[in-house]
C-alpha cells in the first residue's frame, strides 16, 4: 500500500492543528492575573533581594556641598563606618563663622535596604544610597529631581 503526498499532507495538517488548539487551551489557562496594588506601593520589592545595604560596599567617605537657604552651601562630609555608625561634619559656607559642626551617632536602613537615616539628626536626615553616591532627600524622605539633583549628591572619596 502506498501513501499518497496529498494524503501525507493532510494528516501532516490534522496533527499540526490539534497541536495549535492544544496550545491555544493552555496559553488561556495559563493567563497571568496581575494586582495592581503590589506596584502602587511606595518601596521598591526586592525581587532577588540584593539592595545597597547588602549588594554595595557603602562604607567610606562622602563628600559634597549642599544647598543653602542663606548661605553660598553646606560643605558636608559624612563618614559611614562598621556597626552603622556615621561622622558628619558640616561647614556653611560664606558665613562669619565657618567652624565645622560635628556630629555622631548610628544610621539605620529602611526596609527596602536602599535608604539610611541619620539618627539623632534634624530633619532631613535620610540618605538614598548608590554606587559610590548619597543622594540627600526631602524633608518627605523623597529623592531631588530636575535641573538641581545634581547639587544634593555627596560622592565617595
Amino acid at each position: 500500500m502506498k501513501i499518497k503526498p496529498v494524503g501525507i499532507l493532510f494528516v501532516a495538517l490534522f496533527y499540526i492543528s490539534i497541536c495549535f488548539s492544544g496550545c491555544e487551551k493552555n496559553a488561556k489557562q495559563d493567563e497571568l492575573i496581575v494586582d495592581d496594588a503590589m506596584f502602587e506601593s511606595e518601596e521598591p520589592t526586592q525581587i532577588d533581594g540584593h539592595n545597597a545595604s547588602n549588594s554595595l560596599d557603602f562604607l567610606g567617605i562622602y563628600k559634597g556641598v549642599l544647598p543653602c537657604a542663606d548661605c553660598e552651601g553646606i560643605e558636608t562630609t559624612i563618614e559611614l563606618g562598621s556597626g552603622n555608625s556615621y561622622l558628619k561634619k558640616s561647614t556653611y559656607l560664606g558665613k562669619e563663622n565657618q567652624s565645622v559642626i560635628e556630629s555622631s551617632g548610628v544610621f539605620t536602613w529602611n526596609e527596602a535596604g536602599n535608604t539610611i537615616t541619620l539618627q539623632d539628626e534634624e530633619v532631613p536626615n535620610q540618605y538614598f544610597v548608590g554606587e559610590n553616591v548619597l543622594f540627600h532627600l526631602d524633608l518627605e524622605g523623597n529623592r531631588i529631581t530636575g535641573d538641581l539633583e545634581k547639587n544634593y549628591q555627596l560622592v565617595k572619596q
